[in-house]
């Protein structure tokens, strides 16, 4: 009887990125905890953790899997269903991860039912440098941080605990499983670092796409074309020549989704303004087009990755709107729309634009800063992914 599992899948993915610069950038004696939904079932996990943008090593303490914790009718924790399994690395319960670079843990024996939900705890002991991570909202994103270490622990303790939607370190998740099974990668910025993907993934396993996962690689404010060094603007991340060719290392990816862009256009404001955003950033849409040519749809096929365009979405009222912007946008999503080199269009602007004003958003799809949109409207823009996609 051959093997039911046979390959690895990435199952759940995120970009790794320069945390926001604030007053505090380390941490001690601290317990990160996230909760991973299941899109398939298998017999074997290993984890990918990422210190790209550190400047020096982070050492992880400890490494835990387990069960979500169940709780019994009477809302009682049933203690017996939470059982961690140590994450090691080359037998060791402890790692550093050298600044820069990117780890992969052992094979670890852990069997996944498809819908399940497992945690992923991580313990810090020492003084901790929070640079690498990345921030992601949606209804199946997030997690939470204790003090101390609570990372075996079924729950962790309300007076020490928050919730948190920084992913820190924890960059991507594979399990070994069937091989019908595929991974669908989206990239972009914070546009698809909030919460299409994970409508996307809720879509899949409500019309039974179970053979998929959908993989996040998005970082908000990142572009194309450029990228910041200072450290007020440093968070918006590595530009694409740098990004994509990381983030495309995603086992049994089949194809990738590109909505990206937008913040090329928007940024320049001119150095009278802000020293950092000056106006010779401001690109044409040729240099939208050649820098997606040459940086993203090279790169998909020597993969041998199917690579789709995503149309970028209205920006009439952000704050940095005029017409000439918008004359980029719109040539831009024309050549993403009719462009041969893709495989193919997710029209995510005319999921969400008005049909009164194309400009602007359609009624209730704003989120209210004209240029992120509403829950409402990420889930348009789930229910507009072909199903070729998904199949």
């Amino acid at each position: 009887m051959p093997e039911k599992f046979t390959k690895w899948v990435a199952c759940w993915g995120n970009a790794t990125s320069i945390t926001d610069r604030k007053e505090a950038t380390y941490a001690k004696d601290l317990t990160l905890r996230y909760p991973i939904r299941a899109c398939f079932s298998g017999n074997k996990l290993r984890f990918h953790f990422s210190n790209l943008t550190g400047t020096e090593p982070v050492t992880i303490s400890e490494a835990y899997v387990a069960k979500a914790a169940q709780f019994t009718s009477d809302a009682h924790l049933d203690n017996v269903q939470y059982s961690p399994t140590p994450i090691t690395f080359g037998g060791r319960a402890s790692t550093a991860i050298p600044a820069g670079e990117e780890i992969l843990s052992d094979e670890i024996a852990f069997d996944v039912t498809a819908g399940e939900t497992f945690d992923v705890s991580l313990y810090f002991a020492d003084f901790t440098q929070m640079n690498a991570g990345t921030a992601i909202t949606g209804p199946l994103s997030g997690g939470k941080y204790s003090y101390g270490n609570f990372a075996k622990s079924a729950t962790l303790p309300d007076d020490l605990t928050r919730k948190t939607n920084w992913i820190y370190f924890l960059n991507t998740i594979d399990i070994f499983t069937e091989e019908k099974n595929f991974a669908l990668v989206c990239f972009g910025d914070s546009i698809t670092a909030q919460d299409w993907p994970d409508y996307l993934t809720l879509r899949c396993a409500r019309e039974g796409f179970n053979n998929v996962s959908i993989i996040r690689r998005a970082v908000s404010g990142t572009r194309i074309l450029r990228e910041y060094s200072c450290i007020t603007y440093a968070a918006y991340g590595l530009k694409g020549a740098t990004r994509f060719p990381i983030e495309m290392n995603v086992a049994g990816a089949r194809a990738v989704i590109v909505q990206h862009g937008i913040n090329d256009i928007i940024h320049p404001v001119g150095v009278e303004v802000n020293k950092f955003r000056p106006w010779s950033d401001m690109p044409t849409a040729d240099d939208l087009i050649n820098g997606v040519r040459t940086l993203y749809i090279m790169h998909a096929r020597k993969l041998g990755l199917k690579i789709y365009s995503g149309t970028l979405l209205p920006i009439y009222g952000w704050r940095t709107y005029n017409e000439n912007r918008d004359i980029i946008r719109v040539a831009f999503n024309q050549w993403l729309r009719t462009a041969p080199d893709f495989d193919g269009c997710v029209d995510f602007d005319a999921a969400v634009r008005g049909h009164d004003n194309p400009k602007a958003f359609s009624s209730g799809f704003d989120s209210g800063d004209h240029l992120h949109p509403s829950a409402k409207a990420y889930e348009a823009m789930a229910e507009c992914v072909p199903e070729e996609l998904l199949r």
